[in-house]
C-alpha cells in the first residue's frame, strides 16, 4: 500500500507543459492559514532534485526560500527603499548614485544565492582600473549593506561580499595644506570680500565646513569672561553641524575653543556686516541667527561655500584658486599647529577627533614631530593682537 509523504518530503513530477521537471516542498501554512508550497524545476530529475534538496535543507535551518529569481539588483532596490530610512537627503543620494551607476550594472543581474566570492572579486578588480580607492570602498559598503539586509531577511545564507577585501584603486585627488606664506596670502588676498571671515575662522580654529555653516552667534563669545577665575577668552562653542541630526560628527567633535585675535576681529566686522545686510534685506530677512549665510540670512550650501571661497583667494600669490576647496583650510590647520610644535593630542583636540590615531590616518601628511596649543600658537604664527 503506497503510503502518504509526510509534510517537507517534497515531491517531483513532469510538467508536460513546461516541459521540465518539478520539485515540490509542502512547509506547512502561513500566519493567513494558506499552505506554503515551494518549488524548484530542472530539465532533468537530477537537477529537479537538487532545487528540492535546496528547499528542504534551508528549511530545516529555519531559512524561509527566497525565489529563485530574487537577483543583485532586487537585493540593492530593496535596501534603497528602505533600508536608508531617516539618512540625509544627500547620503540617499549618494548611495542610490553609486548603486544605479556600478553596482547594479556590474552585478544586477546575477542571482543573489548563486553571487560568488569570484563574482564579487571580479567586478571590483574591473572597477578598480577607473575607481579611487575611496570610491571602491563606497561601492563595496553599498553592496555589502545589502546583501546583508537580504540575508537579515533570509533572502540569501550569507553574506559573501564582506567576506572579499577591496583593491587598491586609482589615486584619488591628493589632500594638500596651504604653507604659512600661502595662508598669509590667501588671507591677504580674501580681505573685503564676503568670505572673509569664514577662510580666518575655519584656518585659525580648524573647524568643518559643516560645522561653520551651521554655526549661530548665540554660540560664539566674543568678549569671552576676563573677569572671571581663571579669565575665559574670546571662544565659540562648536556643538552643532548641518548634518540631518544637527550634531556634530562624533561626540568627541562637540568642543569649545578659545578664538585666535585675528578671528575675533573678523567675526566682530562679519557681525557689522551682516546688520547692514540685515537693513538692505528688509522683509525679505530670514533671521536664523547665523554667524555664515546669505545676503537674506538663509543658510550656506556646500556649494555657496566653495563658490565664494574660491573667489575670495583669486589673485592671491601663489594660488590656483580653482586647485583648493574650503576643507584644505583645516588640512591647514593642522599643518601650521605642526610645524609650530604643537603636540599631536592637542592638534586632536583642537579638531574634534577622538583620538590621536584618527588625526594621523586622515591628515598623515600635515603631521610633523612637535610641542604647544591652538589660539596662543595662531597668535604667534600671524604676528597680531587684539588692536591691531
Amino acid at each position: 500500500m503506497t503510503t502518504r509523504r509526510s509534510r517537507g518530503d517534497g515531491g517531483l513530477h513532469w510538467d508536460e507543459k513546461r516541459q521540465r521537471w518539478i520539485a515540490s516542498a509542502s512547509l506547512g501554512f502561513d500566519p493567513s492559514g494558506r499552505r506554503i508550497v515551494k518549488r524548484g524545476s530542472g530539465r532533468t530529475k537530477t537537477e529537479a532534485k537538487n532545487k528540492l534538496k535546496e528547499v528542504l535543507r534551508d528549511h530545516e535551518d529555519g531559512l524561509a526560500i527566497a525565489p529563485t529569481n530574487y537577483t543583485v539588483e532586487n537585493a540593492v532596490n530593496d535596501w534603497l527603499t528602505y533600508g536608508l530610512a531617516g539618512r540625509d537627503a544627500r547620503t540617499v543620494d549618494t548611495c542610490t548614485s553609486l548603486c544605479r551607476n556600478h553596482v547594479i550594472p556590474g552585478l544586477g543581474a546575477r542571482k543573489l544565492r548563486e553571487l560568488s566570492g569570484e563574482d564579487v572579486d571580479k567586478w571590483l578588480a574591473v572597477k578598480a582600473k577607473t575607481l579611487s580607492t575611496r570610491t571602491l570602498q563606497a561601492v563595496h559598503s553599498c553592496l555589502n549593506r545589502a546583501v546583508k539586509r537580504a540575508m537579515l531577511r533570509d533572502k540569501v545564507k550569507r553574506n559573501i561580499v564582506e567576506l572579499c577585501s577591496i583593491p587598491t584603486g586609482q589615486s584619488g585627488r591628493p589632500s594638500k595644506a596651504l604653507t604659512l606664506l600661502q595662508a598669509e596670502a590667501v588671507l591677504r588676498a580674501a580681505e573685503g570680500t564676503s568670505a572673509h571671515a569664514y577662510i580666518v575662522v575655519a584656518l585659525l580654529t580648524g573647524a568643518r565646513t559643516e560645522e561653520l555653516r551651521a554655526l549661530t552667534w548665540d554660540h560664539v563669545f566674543l568678549k569671552g569672561d576676563p573677569g572671571a577665575t581663571p579669565p575665559v577668552p574670546p571662544h565659540m562653542a562648536v556643538w552643532r553641524s548641518v548634518r540631518s541630526t544637527g550634531d556634530t560628527k562624533t561626540k568627541k567633535s562637540r568642543r569649545t575653543i578659545a578664538l585666535p585675535a585675528r578671528c575675533v576681529t573678523a567675526l566682530w566686522k562679519q557681525f557689522e556686516d551682516q546688520g547692514w545686510d540685515r537693513l538692505a534685506a528688509g522683509e525679505d530677512w530670514v533671521e536664523k541667527g547665523l554667524v555664515f549665510s546669505s545676503a537674506v540670512g538663509t543658510e550656506l550650501d556646500s556649494t555657496n561655500v566653495r563658490r565664494a571661497f574660491r573667489q575670495a583667494i583669486t589673485g592671491a600669490e601663489g594660488i590656483e584658486a580653482s586647485e583648493w576647496t574650503p576643507r584644505e583650510l583645516r588640512h591647514s590647520f593642522v599643518s601650521l599647529l605642526s610645524d609650530k610644535g604643537v603636540p599631536l593630542e592637542e592638534i586632536s583636540r583642537l579638531v574634534g577627533h577622538s583620538g590621536t590615531a584618527v588625526t594621523e590616518a586622515v591628515y598623515r601628511k600635515q603631521i610633523r614631530p612637535v610641542i604647544q596649543t591652538g589660539a596662543v600658537a595662531m597668535d604667534e604664527i600671524f604676528k597680531i593682537g587684539p588692536g591691531a
